[in-house]
C-alpha cells in the first residue's frame, strides 16, 4: 500500500501521460541541458520511481567514480520518502537496492559496443532482468552510436534514458525547444526533454514526444531544494 501511494503520488504520472503512456520499451529518451543543471537528479528520480513499480534498472555512469551516484539514490528516496510510515519505507528502500544495478565505464578509447556488450551479459548471463537502462554522462557522438543503442533496447526490450550535455553556457534552440546541435540527432530519438534555468527554477520543456507533432506542456520543474522532478506550484 505504502509503495503504491509513492508511485500514484509522483509528478512522473504527468510526465507518462504528457508522453502517452511513457517511453516504452525498445526506446530512447534523452533529458538535455547545458552542464550542472540537474540531469543526473532527474535520471535518478526517474529511476527509482521505476524502482518503486517493480522494474530492474541499470544505471550506467561514465564518471570517475560512482559513490556520489549512490548517494543520489539514497538522498532522492529519503527525500520521496520523508511523509510515510518509516519502519514500511525502509522495508520497500532494501526492496529497491536489490533491483538496481550500477555499472562504471570510461569512454575514453571505449566503444559503444563493448559498452552494449557488458549490458548484455549483465541482462542475459548475468539474469538480471532489467526493464531500463541509464546513460548518465554519456557523450553522444553521433547516429552510429544511437543506432546501435536502438537496436540494443529493441533487442533487449528495455527503455533507455540518456543524458546530454549541450555545449556553452548558453545553447541553441529552435522554435521546438530542440537543441539546435541535435539536429542530426533528434530523428532517432524517441522522446527529447529539455532542463533551461528559468528565473531560480529548472523548467522540464517536452521537446519531442515520440512522432506527435505538437508536445504538451508538462509543467515539471526541478525543485532546488530536494532536487525532485515536482509538478509547477506545489
Amino acid at each position: 500500500m505504502v509503495k503504491s501511494e509513492l508511485v500514484k503520488r509522483s509528478p512522473l504520472r504527468i510526465l507518462e501521460k504528457s508522453i502517452h503512456g511513457g517511453v516504452g520499451k525498445g526506446n530512447i529518451a534523452v533529458l538535455a541541458s547545458r552542464k550542472g543543471v540537474g540531469k543526473t537528479a532527474c535520471l535518478v528520480h526517474i529511476a527509482t520511481d521505476r524502482l518503486l513499480r517493480g522494474g530492474h534498472v541499470i544505471h550506467v555512469s561514465f564518471a570517475a567514480r560512482v559513490d556520489h551516484i549512490v548517494s543520489w539514490y539514497e538522498d532522492i528516496f529519503e527525500e520521496i520518502a520523508k511523509w510515510k510510515d518509516v519502519q514500511s519505507v525502509a522495508d520497500i528502500h532494501d526492496e529497491t537496492v536489490k533491483n538496481r544495478v550500477i555499472m562504471n565505464f570510461n569512454q575514453d578509447g571505449l566503444g559503444i559496443d563493448k559498452v552494449l556488450k557488458s549490458l548484455g551479459a549483465m541482462i542475459g548471463e548475468g539474469h538480471f532482468p532489467a526493464d531500463m537502462v541509464i546513460f548518465d554522462g554519456f557523450n553522444l557522438q553521433g547516429r552510429g552510436e544511437l543506432a546501435a543503442i536502438k537496436d540494443f533496447a529493441r533487442a533487449t526490450d528495455v527503455e533507455v534514458w540518456f543524458s546530454a550535455s549541450l555545449k556553452g553556457e548558453d545553447p541553441l534552440f529552435d522554435e521546438r525547444c530542440i537543441p539546435v546541435e541535435f539536429n542530426d540527432l533528434v530523428a532517432s530519438i524517441d522522446v527529447l526533454v529539455t532542463l533551461q534555468f528559468e528565473g531560480d527554477h529548472v523548467r522540464l520543456q517536452l521537446a519531442k514526444d515520440h512522432d506527435a507533432r505538437n508536445t504538451a506542456g508538462l509543467h515539471l520543474s526541478l525543485d532546488p531544494r530536494t532536487l525532485l522532478i515536482s509538478q509547477d506550484g506545489r
